[in-house]
């Protein structure tokens, strides 16, 4: 705090006042001021460092999760590819196996659409009260229509009480005006056809009767009922409710797309591998690098190791580290791969890093035929026991809303709110101190002016006595 004195010469003693009661409170509380400075910047700092290590950490638990992810698994041992992605798309686990196989898509899964009879008043026809039930795959969905109702109104009733269901209802008009209420469904496969009955003629589909729409009184399926997916795989025949075949081929899944042929292949996905766990190597090294610049000192202008870093002396990133450490040489639930050494990841022993033999990791695919495993390595055989989920239960603690971090900090920032507590009252004692000291080195002053004032007189008294003697 700046001295509420400004600098100034006594009148009567002819001193410094300002420069001396400057002198005197900056002895007073350097110390002092010094501590708090000092313990300010420290605080400041590891408020920093607990902040740039949660970050690091948050990022790396999110990096964890993406590897994780149940719908887009990161380590699938195994790729599979179709020549003509326009007819279907594959994709495989790690219980498949390498292998070609040729899929002739003959035709598709359909869904059932149905269509009631017309009604000449359009989409505002009048519906008379009633009841109207909607079945599917012997699953029965009732309605009770209302008075005063319209085709219109019966249609939302209907999407109203089946958004659940898979089963929609819409209104078509021709080009008479006539509309007819059509029934649509998400479920596909033979056997799935909608029909209904009512006690309003106009709402009655008769099951297996196709829709004559030139004649108004017509109701019934609209231009085939639902189909199973038709295909043969390398020539044996395979029936499918759904476009989504999945247990025909051990391990591997396809979306039928359109009639067509395709060559799926089946493969050790290397490549894919290759990637995910360098991504999982870079992501640990990040959390390494930024743990190492928060502990490790830096040198000096002498190039001594004195510059103390963030979190310096602190045993909290040590251990978070060394836990971490600890998973990756746990051993894994497989039993042919269970450590990251087996793929080429190893431990740099002076930096602390990973490093990633891309060498070692293809002998290990290859030779070794250890792709199907990797999934298993990372991911585990239960949602605890994979080395993501191990490295994360180690995360999560500190993480955490409330957790160690959180923690460190509002410490800290208690600290911090403490040392300006001390700063104000440091400040307080100066100004009373500068204010005291002022006063008493004025009042001395005042009384060393009197003093000379009255030696002055007194000499001149004496000179005018000895001058009249003299005369």
């Amino acid at each position: 705090m700046a001295s509420p004195i400004v600098p100034s010469t006594g009148l009567g003693s002819g001193l410094d006042i300002g420069s001396i009661v400057t002198a005197l409170v900056n002895a007073d509380k350097s110390a002092k001021q010094t501590q708090i400075n000092s313990q300010t910047t420290l605080a400041t700092s590891k408020i920093s460092g607990v902040g740039s290590l949660k970050s690091a950490l948050t990022a790396y638990q999110t990096a964890l999760t993406n590897l994780g992810s149940a719908t887009n698994p990161a380590f699938s041992g195994f790729a599979a590819t179709s020549s003509t992605p326009a007819t279907l798309a594959a994709t495989s686990d790690n219980t498949a196996v390498n292998g070609s196989y040729n899929i002739v898509v003959q035709n598709l899964a359909t869904s059932s659409k149905v269509a009631t009879a017309s009604f000449s008043g359009g989409a505002t026809s009048a519906i008379p009260s009633g009841n109207l039930t909607i079945t599917q795959n012997t699953t029965a969905t009732s309605f009770t229509i209302p008075a005063n109702s319209t085709l219109q109104s019966v249609r939302d009733l209907v999407n109203t009480q089946t958004a659940t269901s898979g089963v929609s209802a819409n209104i078509v008009t021709d080009s008479t005006g006539a509309s007819r209420l059509v029934f649509g469904s998400t479920t596909t496969g033979a056997g799935s056809d909608i029909t209904t009955t009512s006690s309003v003629a106009g709402l009655v589909i008769p099951a297996n009767t196709a829709l004559n729409s030139a004649t108004p009184g017509s109701a019934g399926y609209i231009g085939s009922q639902a189909l199973d997916a038709n295909l043969t795989i390398d020539g044996l025949a395979v029936k499918s409710s759904s476009n989504t075949v999945s247990k025909a081929i051990s391990g591997l899944s396809m979306t039928l797309v359109a009639a067509g042929s395709s060559t799926v292949t089946v493969a050790t996905n290397t490549d894919g591998l290759k990637t995910s766990l360098q991504t999982f190597v870079d992501a640990y090294n990040t959390v390494v690098k930024t743990i190492t610049s928060l502990t490790k000192a830096t040198a000096d202008s002498k190039g001594n190791l004195t510059v103390a870093a963030a979190m310096t002396g602190d045993s909290l990133p040590r251990t978070l580290l060394a836990s971490l450490r600890d998973q990756l040489v746990t051993p894994g639930p497989g039993s042919q791969l269970s450590v990251l050494s087996q793929l080429g990841i190893q431990t740099d022993q002076k930096a602390g890093t990973l490093t990633f033999d891309s060498t070692k990791f293809t002998t290990a695919m290859t030779s070794k035929s250890l792709g199907g495993q990797v999934q298993q390595l990372f991911s585990g055989t239960t949602s605890t026991n994979g080395l993501l989920a191990r490295m994360g239960a180690v995360l999560t603690p500190y993480t955490q809303t409330g957790g160690i971090l959180d923690t460190r900090s509002s410490s800290l920032t208690t600290q911090k709110n403490a040392l300006t507590t001390q700063q104000a009252a440091l400040d307080l004692r100066v100004t009373n101190m500068t204010a005291a000291l002022t006063a008493k080195y004025n009042a001395m002053d005042l009384l060393v002016g009197q003093m000379k004032a009255t030696s002055t007189s007194i000499t001149s008294y004496f000179t005018s006595l000895s001058a009249s003697k003299t005369g």
